[in-house]
């Protein structure tokens, strides 16, 4: 695959940035023309409302959002569409489980310390409001994940498993099949935040047996403000859904309301329909891609850019050095300078565009007494070229402005 040539896709690398380093993709892809076609042909062609009028313009866009729930259903494994909820983003679909699934007081949930405050926050507010009990499963100084430490945990009555399944600071990804299996040996179930995952790698959730998964268009080049949930039909079922509305209801009279079945009943409201066909196109890219070809692209990435850095006494990668074990994420930090400094001094005398700061993970880095870290994360359309540049200007921070 010449990934290379992708970038004609992309408009950025036309406009009077083109030539800029953009290595923030963890945060958000860019866009290629296509997803931004698929999403003005709604607003150009039948830009009505779904799921409800009778005429040939709504029908349009039912089926046109029926279509992108087959795409993204089969891109992550799912043979059944209607297991499919779109949400507005992962943040949103790990609410509707936290907030949403029978828990009882004294259940437990088990998680991670390098969680991002997105699979954190709502099982602190669970706790508070119904007496969940949250446990975590701790970080070694290697930065692996401890798969024994977990299976331990798991055996001490443990309601749900909700883990991140690829680590946005760190890049680690969970063994997530040994896992599901361990949980599912002790009844417990398993969510995965896969924020980061399933825009790098292949995801296949059914051969995971997870129950249920979540993810964002806008970290695989899809709009912003389309998420999904996953979920085993039985679970979906289970769920309570975090708004009622127009759309998710069968009858309601002034007593009593009758959902939808899944995955309507999760979607009231007027969907984001433009960004609903985006990230059908979005998936369609990739698939034609192929996600093996992407991982291993974004691999050799990050095995350059981790080897010009090495070598430098004031740079410390955040553990695992080994790139191999860190997918295309690099956290790095600058001795005597804040991660915000190095991100500003990059993107003014370079263009290197990279993330600073806590990324989310606040507990993770107070625990450990840093300050955060600055992040470069690679993607289908970095090239070589960006990680020369990429590492040269950090070579030039770190000699310049290094105490």
């Amino acid at each position: 695959m010449a990934f290379e040539k992708l970038r004609e896709d992309f408009p950025l690398y036309s406009s009077e940035d083109k030539d800029i380093v953009y290595l923030d993709n963890a945060c958000q892809t860019l866009r290629p023309r296509q997803v931004m076609e698929a999403m003005n042909e709604y607003y150009n062609e039948f830009p009505a409302c779904g799921g409800r009028s009778v005429h040939h313009l709504a029908t349009k866009v039912t089926m046109k959002v029926e279509e992108a729930r087959e795409r993204v259903a089969e891109f992550i494994g799912c043979s059944d569409p209607s297991c499919i909820v779109f949400t507005k983003n992962c943040t949103e679909a790990l609410n509707l489980v936290a907030k949403g699934y029978p828990f009882r007081r004294g259940d437990a949930v088990l998680t991670t310390d390098m969680e991002h405050n997105s699979n954190h926050v709502p099982w602190l507010q669970q706790r508070d409001s119904i007496g969940l009990e949250v446990r975590t499963v701790p970080t070694p100084p290697s930065g692996l994940f401890d798969l024994e430490r977990c299976k331990e945990e798991i055996q001490k009555n443990v309601t749900m498993v909700a883990m991140v399944h690829t680590n946005n600071v760190t890049g680690v990804s969970i063994p997530a099949k040994e896992i599901v299996k361990e949980a599912h040996d002790r009844k417990a179930l398993v969510m995965l935040d896969g924020a980061q995952s399933a825009a790098h790698r292949p995801i296949d959730v059914e051969d995971l047996d997870v129950d249920f998964f979540a993810f964002s268009a806008h970290k695989m080049l899809g709009p912003s403000g389309v998420g999904v949930l996953y979920g085993k039909g039985a679970l979906l079922e289970r769920l309570r859904p975090l708004i009622g509305g127009g759309g998710s209801v069968g009858l309601t009279d002034y007593e009593k309301v009758t959902f939808l079945p899944p995955p309507e009943k999760f979607e009231a409201g007027l969907m984001n329909y433009s960004g609903v066909i985006g990230t059908g196109a979005a998936v369609k890219y990739l698939s034609e891609l192929g996600m093996e070809a992407v991982c291993e692209h974004e691999s050799e990435l990050n095995k350059t850019a981790t080897e010009g850095l090495q070598d430098l006494a004031s740079v410390s990668i955040l553990a695992p050095q080994d790139a191999r074990h860190r997918d295309g994420i690099l956290s790095f930090n600058i001795r005597g300078m804040t991660s915000h400094d190095v991100a500003m001094i990059a993107d003014e005398v370079a263009k290197v565009e990279i993330r600073s700061g806590m990324h989310c993970v606040h507990p993770f880095f107070l625990s450990r007494g840093i300050d955060g870290c600055a992040r470069a994360s690679f993607y289908i359309y970095n090239t070589k070229e960006d990680c020369r540049k990429f590492v040269d200007t950090i070579r030039f921070i770190a000699d310049t402005f290094s105490r």
